[in-house]
């Protein structure tokens, strides 16, 4: 079966950087374009980053344009996500998603396995 499994999330300060990582099982990594969202307390989960399956193109919500930076290992079956520059307002759970109809998305139910989340907690 699909799993996605994520992983890097903790507490840091502002200002400060974490990577998360998004190692992928039971699928053909290499051809599903992935995404990541958040979803922080009180608030509907919202779209952070997407790539393409061979990585020739990623996508950003404006929030994090400069900050963030998705990337991909296929031989490794792993999805990342460099989030530098934290802000308090990055504080969420992060989920990593992948997607079988080529192209990416920023609609999260457009996207058919999600991981389990990892928490980003970054203080003031």
């Amino acid at each position: 079966q699909v799993q996605l499994v994520e992983s890097g999330g903790g507490l840091v300060q502002t200002g400060g950087s974490l990577r998360l990582s998004c190692v992928a099982s039971g699928l053909t990594f290499s051809s599903y374009p992935m995404g990541w969202f958040r979803q922080a307390p009180g608030k509907e989960r919202e779209f952070v980053a997407a790539i393409t399956w061979d990585g020739s193109n990623t996508y950003y919500t404006d929030s994090v344009k400069g900050r963030f930076t998705i990337s991909r290992d296929n031989a490794k079956n792993t999805v990342y996500l460099q989030m530098d520059s934290l802000k308090p307002e990055d504080t969420a759970v992060y989920y990593c998603a992948a997607r079988r109809i080529n192209g990416v998305s920023i609609v999260a139910r457009s996207y058919d396995y999600w991981g389990q989340g990892t928490q980003v907690t970054v203080s003031s």
